[in-house]
């Protein structure tokens, strides 16, 4: 027996064995359905009709070693998660994209024309910071002992977030690949900016799609799109839906557009090529603690949204075993309040934007909307390869609350002058939970993935009431 989910006016053909659910898709690029983990070690295989054209093989017993995760994710896949769920229409636009991008990573002309805008354009490096302050502050609290607490301060960065490293680089892609225009969809508005500004910088056309909801909170950075010559189309919604419109509109218009991914989510190559421009995060991060202290970190902490600045930091220390990898999602009112953005901690297997990933979804595979104080960590889903690191145990994944989050943006504006993004602080709010069972002497780095200045209002208005 069968069940059809429309795609694009056309008819997908899926056993019920694996998908729960039957549902009318109006987005080419959308799947939405709900996995059986016990079930599917192949996905549907393609009907007549079916835009895809291979299933996507899982592995039920998942590589444990590191070198064959690497290898399973340099072919597009992380285990049983990712793939390419899409219509025939963007195959070939996929197709081409990847091997542009593999062209650009052995192509020394881009590497150096990258390295020069990564160092004279966004300012890299950025520092590792010794956070003296907040060092004292959680040693005091342990009788005098505890880890040492240093700050990547992305929040440095041109437009003062990590977005920029990715944008800049698939911006000087798309411009190599001979295209006029770029479509972005934001939800704090970060990639949005960061987006505006790479087409500004290299003539390109941009349209940024951003939810009404996340424009009225994120003003500020609506007003930088608009400066930097970027249209900003209003979407009934959050970032989800935005990131349907801008696929959309990406959709009508193959021949003459790209678009500029800003998370590690979607059909493969999209979440590797974003990982691999933000991983300087982590080249960086070994360098410097080498030179500070001659070893390695010996736990990185990161928010996780859908998990981009949390890749850019661990991709680099994968095979490093005694290196903790630590992810803090964003628990909202609470885990049990159904009003939060935790999707490792309370989400299932199933498709949504183009690929197989952990996702926030109801029994009927409807995806839930996703809440956080924290606009940017507002999505439904978090990246194929996040998803797997979380399967395989070799990264770690709790939550922070609302009030946590604000809390820990005060702390660290009062102890240490740095302000940073309530996305930011919900990996700063760990250290609470963190420090007291660390030896002391542990060396914690934490990325500060933007600045705060986009939340300062809200922080207050939050603290005022």
């Amino acid at each position: 027996m069968s069940s059809g989910i429309q795609l694009s006016h056309q008819t997908l053909t899926v056993s019920q064995k694996n998908l729960a659910t039957e549902r009318k898709i109006c987005n080419p690029f959308v799947v939405v359905c709900r996995a059986s983990v016990a079930d599917t070690q192949t996905l549907p295989k393609n009907s007549s009709t079916l835009s895809l054209k291979k299933p996507l093989m899982i592995t039920k017993n998942l590589p444990h070693d590191i070198h064959d995760e690497r290898k399973v994710i340099s072919m597009g896949k992380s285990g049983r998660f990712g793939g390419k769920f899409v219509p025939e229409i963007l195959m070939t636009c996929l197709t081409q994209l990847e091997a542009e991008f593999n062209f650009a990573l052995h192509d020394s002309q881009f590497q150096e024309e990258l390295r020069t805008a990564l160092r004279d354009y966004i300012g890299r490096e950025t520092p590792l910071y010794f956070a003296e302050r907040l060092t004292d502050y959680y040693k005091d609290k342990n009788g005098g002992e505890g880890p040492e607490i240093y700050l990547k301060r992305e929040d440095l960065s041109h437009l003062g977030a990590h977005k920029i490293n990715n944008a800049i680089a698939q911006a000087m892609i798309a411009k190599r690949m001979g295209l006029k225009s770029v479509v972005a969809a934001t939800g704090a508005g970060q990639h949005g900016v960061a987006a505006a500004a790479a087409c500004a910088k290299l003539s390109l056309e941009c349209t940024v799609f951003m939810g009404k909801e996340d424009m009225e909170k994120q003003a500020s950075n609506v007003l930088s799109m608009k400066l930097l010559g970027a249209q900003v189309k209003p979407v009934e919604g959050t970032f989800k839906d935005a990131s349907s419109e801008a696929i959309r509109s990406w959709v009508g218009n193959l021949e003459t557009t790209y678009y500029l991914m800003g998370t590690v989510v979607g059909p493969h190559p999209c979440p590797m090529m974003v990982r691999e421009f933000q991983s300087v995060i982590g080249k960086e991060t070994r360098r410097q603690a080498m030179e500070k202290w001659g070893g390695k970190p010996d736990v990185l902490v990161a928010c996780v949204g859908s998990g981009s600045n949390a890749l850019g930091l661990f991709h680099e220390f994968l095979e490093d075993q005694d290196v903790r990898l630590i992810g803090i999602e964003a628990a909202g009112f609470g885990l049990d309040s159904g009003r939060h953005s935790a999707t490792l901690s309370k989400g299932e297997v199933g498709v949504y934007h183009g690929a197989m990933s952990y996702l926030l979804q109801d029994e009927e595979g409807q995806i839930v909307a996703p809440h956080s104080v924290g606009v940017g960590l507002e999505y439904p889903g978090v990246g194929p390869e996040v998803s797997f690191l979380k399967e395989t145990g070799r990264a770690e994944f709790y939550s922070a609350t609302d009030e946590e989050a604000i809390d820990a943006c005060q702390r660290l504006s009062r102890l240490e002058g740095i302000i940073p993004a309530l996305e930011s602080s919900h990996a700063l709010a760990f250290l609470e939970k963190l420090c007291p069972t660390l030896a002391n002497g542990t060396k914690v780095v934490v990325n500060v993935s933007g600045r705060g200045d986009k939340d300062a209002a809200t922080v207050l208005e939050l603290i005022q009431t």
